[in-house]
């Protein structure tokens, strides 16, 4: 494995360096930059944290990488103020350390085996290829980008990215959705403006456009098709719910390889599922995921209680509902600050 480096500075470095914060979130000791105090360097850095997170999140996919690149930046930068010589801006500087984090994680990523799908599925129409993907709050978004870039945080867009080489990514992502120039583009990843727009035309060469009409978050259209689609699905109504999908519907199901194309396929994998199979009572906690409308799905059990069963993602173009991802609940449901366990309806969990 080739050494990481700080683009910034020029040093080689040893790669991740997770959990270098103290508990309190402060700055460890060893790391302070000399003559910069915190309280400084939060200030210039703060404005900036929650769009690197969402730079982070667009180029690795997961949120648990995200979480530790960006925490790697703001380390590097912590440990690199004092050499800052304000040749460009903060923003730039810190974008510049980011995107090389992401790549030193690109190439050092050990992905875990995935377990086996806990029920019986049908034949999927195909197999996908990205294990790792993670649904995003929209609370944990930067908010500007949502409004004027929401294509560019659609799960299908960030797992179109996770499929391009890591440099092609980093540049599709800093010139076509962060706006930077082809000169500071080179700039930040220690290229040539020749080889960027190479890079990005590569890059728009292997991805189909990715942009569409969508209800406006929030909108009486958004709310009404969501409303819909719930009411389908907690009364496990098959037909009800493939109704509300276009006929180019997607359904995938990360870390699981599964994904089916189509009203029918979609139909029959919804048939198989444990709660529609087996009729159990369903409720659905509605929550906010990539700038749409998303779901904590719950199934009654034995003892009376929903347990999670997944985080179900909704995408809606202007035709309906264009695809479906489900995740698993244990490692998403924190995130969206949803319990795994909801109480019979009329009561609490003591």
């Amino acid at each position: 494995m080739e050494p990481s480096t700080d683009m910034d500075t020029g040093r080689a470095g040893n790669g991740p360096v997770v959990g270098a914060r103290c508990d309190d979130g402060a700055m460890p000791e060893s790391s302070i930059a000399p003559g910069v105090d915190e309280q400084t360097f939060r200030e210039l850095t703060e404005p900036y944290r929650a769009e690197l997170r969402t730079h982070c999140y667009r180029m690795l996919g997961s949120m648990y990488d995200a979480e530790d690149a960006l925490q790697e930046t703001l380390l590097a930068a912590w440990r690199g103020m004092a050499d800052f010589e304000q040749r460009s801006s903060v923003r730039t500087w810190l974008y510049r350390i980011a995107t090389n984090r992401c790549l030193n994680f690109r190439r050092a990523a050990l992905r875990r085996p995935v377990a086996p799908l806990p029920f019986e599925a049908p034949e999927p129409t195909r197999h996908g290829e990205v294990s790792w993907l993670q649904p995003c709050p929209d609370a944990l978004l930067d908010p500007q980008q949502v409004l004027t870039a929401r294509a560019s945080v659609e799960l299908a867009f960030i797992a179109l990215l996770q499929q391009l080489p890591p440099r092609q990514a980093a540049v599709l992502v800093l010139r076509d959705v962060l706006g930077f120039s082809a000169a500071e583009v080179a700039d930040l990843l220690g290229s040539t403006p020749v080889a960027v727009k190479a890079a990005l035309q590569r890059a728009r060469e292997r991805l189909s456009r990715h942009e569409g009409r969508h209800p406006e978050p929030g909108s009486p259209t958004e709310r009404g098709l969501s409303e819909r689609f719930a009411r389908a699905f907690e009364a496990a109504d098959v037909g009800a719910v493939v109704e509300l999908l276009t006929d180019e519907a997607w359904l995938t199901m990360p870390p699981w390889p599964h994904e089916y194309h189509g009203r029918v396929a979609i139909g029959e994998f919804l048939r198989g599922i444990p709660a529609f199979r087996d009729r159990a009572e369903i409720r659905l906690q509605s929550v906010r995921a990539n700038a749409h409308p998303a779901f904590g799905c719950y199934s009654r059990r034995a003892d009376g209680l929903f347990r999670a069963t997944g985080l179900l993602v909704t995408t809606y173009g202007p035709d309906g509902i264009s695809a479906l991802a489900h995740f698993p609940p244990a490692e998403n449901f924190p995130r969206f600050g949803l319990p795994l366990a909801l109480p019979p309806r009329g009561t609490t969990i003591s």
